[in-house]
């Protein structure tokens, strides 16, 4: 059975040590969506809604989150991040819009905390540039959709996940 990483043998929290582990190329994906009315999803859709181009900052937003992620998870390694993308797909049922983040480092440790904490943030984003006209958005779904590299290779995310 696996344990838990974070704990010593007394129960007590620390960051893992990951100076014995090999340096190998790491990627995660990570995805979520915020759903939304159909009028909110126009405004992005249209670049009418007037604090400007909500997906483009939500993007911007992602990114430097995944960057900040050591300093708002307690037990986060910090990262030489290699890699950053976020993308975004509209979709009208129901009103929403996907974010997908990928993050990728050569390095001791994983980054699919970076991807999950971008697809967070950027959906937050979303969230509070358009909170104006349609408070009750909801994210939902986050998640690892897949990640590579390391003692534990290659995970994807199952169909009945």
């Amino acid at each position: 059975m696996s344990k838990l990483t974070h704990f010593d043998s007394n129960g007590q929290a620390h960051m893992v040590d990951i100076s014995e582990k090999p340096i190998t190329r790491r990627i995660a994906i990570a995805e979520g969506k915020i759903i939304m009315q159909a009028i909110t999803l126009d405004l992005i859709r249209s670049g009418g809604h007037k604090k400007g181009d909500v997906l483009g900052i939500a993007r911007i937003a992602g990114i430097m989150a995944s960057k900040k992620t050591a300093d708002l998870i307690p037990l986060c390694h910090p990262l030489a991040i290699t890699k950053v993308k976020l993308e975004f797909k509209l979709q009208n049922q129901p009103p929403s819009v996907y974010c997908q983040a990928t993050v990728a480092t050569s390095g001791q440790t994983g980054v699919e905390m970076e991807a999950l904490t971008a697809v967070q943030i950027a959906l937050l984003t979303i969230y509070d540039m358009c909170k104006s006209v349609d408070k009750g958005m909801t994210m939902q779904n986050i998640g690892l959709v897949e990640k590579q590299g390391g003692k534990s290779g290659h995970w994807q995310k199952s169909v009945a996940n």
